[in-house]
């Protein structure tokens, strides 16, 4: 059984920044060789790609629309995915997902990602 807790949304201004954390439970073997990512989705809109991370190796693939603004990290110990998001703009705003991924390389498909967390809200206002 695999679960993701995500948190660190909230409201921002335009400009600023918010750190996004996913805290995974499980069986440690579940994570070693699998690919962490984050998705969001805003009211009547397809779950889009933002970026995701191959646990193991550190690789990373990120949506055109928030590289240069986005960094995806994890810290292997405490089982733990960042999104640091910066310079964000109000069509940053969506509810942000966690999921894993067995792919053993940076997935970017809605498909490749079995488990998700239960979202967290992030608002830019203009």
């Amino acid at each position: 059984q695999v679960q993701l807790v995500e948190s660190g949304g909230g409201l921002v201004q335009a400009g600023g920044s918010l750190r996004l954390s996913c805290a995974a439970a499980g069986n440690r073997r579940t994570f070693s060789t699998y690919t962490m990512g984050w998705f969001r989705q805003t009211p009547g809109k397809v779950r889009e790609f933002v970026a995701s991370i191959a646990w193991t190796s550190g690789s990373t693939s990120y949506a055109d629309s928030v590289k240069g603004r986005f960094t995806i990290s994890r810290d292997n110990a405490k089982n733990t995915v960042f999104l640091q998001m910066n310079s964000l703009k109000p069509e940053d705003t969506a509810v942000y997902y966690c999921a894993r991924s067995p792919s053993t390389t940076p997935a970017t498909h809605y498909g490749s990602y079995d488990y998700w967390g239960q979202g967290t809200q992030v608002t830019v206002s203009s």
